[in-house]
């Protein structure tokens, strides 16, 4: 080989790693997922500030100007379940329920953030947790149908099935390694 050309050839050429396709046909739906993720995180953050409003306050009180302020009569059945469930509510309660809300919000928020960045985490963070409520759904569904639950259902399944297509696409991708046999 020529000098000139020798000294223009790298001796060994770089291996560029393998990487998805930079579009799958499912981004669309995972990233609506991202987004419906993120919302529930906001709300629950939402919540979860809210909750910690009521610290220090009567909780009793509020509870009934808002029953007074829906037209509601408090003694009926439903009032008055809200009324004696604020009635046991203390600050150390409401720190807990706040807390729990914090954390349920930081998960969903993070999830968001893998899905809408196409992290494989977050994709299996997905699939699991919508797979851990399909029991309970099918359960509630047993005991009262109605179509509201059949939507949420059908709405967790598709996200998981959405979430596994996702998780066998990136294996696929991802190159076979030979393994080499001891002689």
């Amino acid at each position: 080989m020529p000098p000139d050309k020798a000294a223009s050839t790298p001796l060994l050429a770089p291996q560029s790693s393998p990487q998805l396709p930079s579009k799958m046909p499912g981004d669309r739906a995972i990233r609506l997922v991202a987004y419906l993720e993120a919302a529930k995180g906001i709300v629950v953050l939402l919540a979860a500030t809210g909750l910690l409003s009521l610290i220090h306050q009567n909780v009793y009180e509020l509870a009934a100007l808002a029953i007074e302020h829906a037209h509601l009569d408090p003694a009926a059945k439903y009032p008055q379940i809200f009324l004696d469930a604020a009635a046991k509510v203390g600050d150390s309660r409401l720190l807990m329920l706040a807390a729990g809300a914090a954390a349920y919000s930081a998960i969903r928020l993070v999830e968001a953030y893998g899905l809408y960045f196409e992290r494989a985490w977050a994709e299996v963070l997905a699939a699991v947790s919508g797979a851990i409520y399909v029991p309970f759904e099918l359960a509630a569904l047993a005991e009262k149908p109605n179509w509201y639950g059949v939507g949420v259902l059908v709405l967790n399944v598709v996200v998981v099935m959405l979430m596994m297509r996702a998780l066998l696409r990136r294996r696929l991708a991802k190159p076979q390694v030979a393994v080499r046999e001891n002689i």
